[in-house]
């Protein structure tokens, strides 16, 4: 068991070990329930104390393999019971819990492998046939583990292949959780590498555990053992939102969804399994959207969802109230920052507001918890004023921030040790961020600034459109203009006139664009962001802009 140590100032000092949570968990809310929804579609449901047994058999299990402190352990896999319960399982025992993105192209996903140095995959069935284009070129990789039971393994040329079921079959169920030093490293996320290779951020124990509590709070995800939380935000992206730590810290009901996020599904376990709060990107939450709407439909129990991953809409987080009674939350985060930075809350001042002026500052990332600390700065070095107006580049520091990348000497940090998150925000004087663009994305037209964050969302708060994307172009006078990408909703007809009026209602005349393209897709990044690198490849090159 974990040892009790004392300090200079008389008080305890606990190591930080993040199987501590499971083990609060199983302890003291030891019949709440994790739901899971499989491949196959049935439900599986078991509890934290359940949970709690099978991680310290999974732990078991790999210490009879070999595994040693500090190695390297991979997970590609949707949220499932089984996944959930092998994050705490490796890192208990001292591993490195590794999420990979499925979603990665082949070829990134070997290189994370590589670079990681990963000596087990645990990997759902449904990524088998990636897993197997590449097997040769994995040298560290020694086992592969099916998250799924020997009934349900599927045949494979993957070599040294065994299901999770028989993997911990036979293992003990008492492990006594190793005595980490609490900066141990626990978990690995690489990002998802638009530019260059992808660069990993590995999290120790008390990283992971701080930002947990963080989490928690009521200015936060105000989660508690009343909550019955839709964990909608994959964990293989950026520690799901934390999420994962968060939920059984709480002794919340944690539901997954495996890999059903369509409307219907994602409904279905927000009615049945009575879910009061659920994470997720936008595209999810439009999905489910359409769905109530066509078919009628309420959530009863449903009080709170989390946006994050890219800006909220206004028309979602309008329809969301307006029509189900469900208050929406937006938030900011990345996975150099473990990932949740601020989340936006109302305050007692912006309370006395009016109606426009609440449904403007509810649009913004939000506000920092405590332990996070947040800047914006000039290209000078200097901070910026807190005056809702001043954009400047968006700097971080806390004990859940990134001091470097793994495997890597690069300085990421400047001589204070802020991180330079590469956003443009701005934030007002009661300390509310917003993001105006990433720095890479803004456009600067006749010496002025236009946000593609709030021209896109400008145009996606069209009823008939789905998706806009917005990147800068070459312009002979002035420098640079703003080029719409626009996707429009099933048997919607818009023009582009139809659409500019629409817009003139909504930014400044001066950002209209001249040229809008009307697209049968939109490319997205692993993570469900728009793709910009992508649209720029495919449209800058051979652009010619009207003078």
């Amino acid at each position: 068991m974990i040892k009790e140590k004392t300090t200079m100032s008389g008080m305890q000092a606990s190591p930080m070990n993040l199987a501590s949570i499971l083990e609060h968990a199983a302890r003291f809310h030891g019949d709440q329930e994790i739901v899971s929804r499989l491949a196959s579609g049935e439900i599986h449901r078991y509890t934290y104390r359940e949970a709690l047994r099978r991680s310290k058999q999974l732990a078991n299990a790999l210490h009879a393999y070999g595994i040693q402190v500090g190695d390297r352990i991979a997970t590609m896999a949707w949220n499932g019971h089984r996944h959930f319960e092998s994050w705490y399982g490796i890192a208990g025992q001292g591993a490195i819990c590794h999420t990979v993105n499925p979603r990665l192209f082949p070829a990134q996903i070997r290189f994370i492998l590589n670079h990681a140095g990963d000596r087990i995959v645990f990997v759902d069935p449904a990524f088998v046939v990636l897993l197997e284009e590449i097997q040769d070129e994995l040298p560290t990789v020694e086992l592969f583990v099916f998250l799924t039971d020997k009934a349900q393994c599927p045949e494979t040329t993957l070599k040294n292949a065994i299901d999770y079921e028989s993997f911990i079959e036979g293992q003990s169920e008492n492990y006594d959780w190793l005595e980490l030093d609490e900066d141990s490293p626990s978990s690995l996320c690489y990002t998802s590498g638009t530019t260059g290779d992808p660069k990993g951020v590995l999290y120790s124990h008390r990283s992971n555990l701080l930002m947990a509590y963080a989490c928690c709070s009521a200015d936060a995800f105000k989660l508690s053992a009343m909550s019955s939380v839709l964990m909608v935000v994959p964990m293989f992206h950026a520690n799901s939102w934390g999420l994962v730590y968060s939920a059984p810290m709480t002794g919340a009901k944690l539901v997954l969804p495996g890999p059903h996020l369509d409307g219907a599904n994602i409904y279905d376990l927000v009615n049945t399994e009575h879910v009061t709060f659920s994470a997720a990107v936008p595209t999810v939450w439009s999905m489910l959207l359409d769905y109530m709407t066509s078919n009628n439909l309420q959530v009863p129990a449903l009080e709170e969802v989390v946006i994050g991953g890219s800006a909220l809409p206004r028309s979602m987080l309008v329809r969301f109230k307006r029509d189900f009674g469900v208050d929406v939350l937006q938030a900011w985060g990345m996975t150099e920052i473990s990932p949740l930075g601020s989340l936006n809350r109302p305050m007692p001042a912006t309370l006395k507001l009016d109606a426009d002026a609440q449904l403007k500052i509810a649009l913004k990332q939000g506000r920092p918890m405590f332990g996070l600390q947040m800047c914006i700065k000039n290209k000078e070095g200097q901070e910026l004023p807190f005056d809702g107006k001043t954009p400047g580049r968006l700097m971080v520091r806390g004990p859940w921030v990134v001091s470097s990348y793994f495997k890597s000497d690069s300085v990421i940090l400047d001589s204070l040790g802020w991180f330079d998150t590469g956003d443009i925000a701005t934030i007002d004087p009661h300390g509310f961020m917003q993001i105006t663009d990433r720095a890479k994305d803004i456009i600067k037209s006749g010496g002025e600034w236009i946000s593609s964050v709030d021209l896109e969302n400008a145009a996606m708060n069209h009823p008939k459109v789905a998706l806009a994307a917005v990147i800068g172009v070459s312009h002979p006078k002035w420098e640079e203009r703003p080029l719409l990408l626009v996707k429009l909703k099933p048997e919607a007809d818009l023009g582009d006139v139809e659409l500019k009026e629409f817009l003139s209602t909504e930014v400044a005349k001066w950002w209209i664009p001249e040229d809008i393209k009307f697209v049968q897709e939109i490319p997205l990044t692993a993570t469900g962001k728009i793709n910009k690198v992508s649209l720029r490849n495919e449209y800058i090159a051979d652009y010619e802009a009207d003078s």
